[in-house]
């Protein structure tokens, strides 16, 4: 097998078997559970910026300060997206209460279900921060092969590895925000076939694309950070039982707890 068909298979091989499993935790799960399983998904997006890039991107960069200001840089874009997510939702929303005033059918509609999620936001919030991140995973295996077949097997393990918790919390999002199993498990393909994406461009261009893999993954890691704590942990807050207060953090040291067993004690000198 040559290099390319290596870093090709790796990559397709690692979103096949998160999204695999991904798939197999989601469609088993009861609707009720759903919500706090959201908190799980928690941990695994702020274990995986707190606990993996982060680190990694301040260990690697030569500039700590212009690293932080991309971070910063993606905040405010992903603000501005959800913003306009906002704006569009709020605006098909009027549109729709226009045409049940008209033809009198009100409580019907067909899309009440997703309307009393999010309208879908945060949803895409995650298909575009997780592209960004499978496209960086997809460079990462991509420069490992290229410098050492074994080298790329272990990594690409690894990393495979790493996104199975994050996948998971992903796929639990996805549904949470009202997308149908069948819509969250084909975001979730479109999303990790970026890693694909990332190994190809890489392999023909890689001294041009690992010059900005800080910026990619200061993207990636801002999206996890924004969607956890600006969208997810505000809905956690309604419920304020004691009971499911213990759950939702149970669950959240769980999320972070399965990125740190995974990449730290399983795979501690892995990218």
């Amino acid at each position: 097998m040559n290099t390319l068909s290596a870093i090709i298979a790796a990559c397709t091989l690692g979103t096949v078997v998160s999204l695999a499993l991904a798939a197999l935790v989601a469609y088993h799960v009861r609707a009720s559970w759903i919500s706090t399983l959201v908190s799980y998904a928690v941990g695994a997006m702020l274990g995986a910026a707190f606990l993996d890039l982060l680190p990694h991107l301040f260990e690697e960069s030569k500039n700590p300060g212009r690293t932080a200001s991309f971070i910063l840089l993606g905040l405010l874009v992903f603000f501005i997206l959800e913003k306009l997510l906002l704006w569009r939702h709020h605006h098909h929303h009027e549109e729709e209460e226009v045409r049940d005033d008209r033809t009198g059918a009100h409580g019907s509609h067909p899309h009440i279900h997703v309307l009393e999620h999010d309208g879908g936001r945060t949803a895409w919030m995650i298909v575009f921060g997780d592209s960004f991140h499978n496209f960086t995973d997809g460079v990462i295996i991509a420069g490992a092969f290229l410098a050492d077949m074994r080298i790329g097997v272990v990594t690409a393990t690894a990393i495979i590895a790493h996104e199975i918790p994050q996948e998971i919390g992903d796929f639990v999002v996805l549904l949470h925000s009202g997308f149908s199993r069948g819509k969250a498990l084909f975001w979730n393909a479109v999303s990790g076939l970026a890693a694909v994406a990332g190994g190809v461009v890489a392999y023909f261009a890689l001294s041009v694309v690992s010059d900005w893999i800080p910026e990619i993954l200061a993207f990636a890691a801002a999206s996890m950070i924004y969607v956890a704590v600006a969208d997810l942990i505000p809905g956690l807050h309604k419920r304020t039982g004691a009971r499911d207060s213990l759950v939702q953090v149970i669950f959240i040291a769980l999320g972070i707890g399965s990125i740190w067993i995974i990449h730290a004690v399983l795979f501690p000198d892995a990218p």
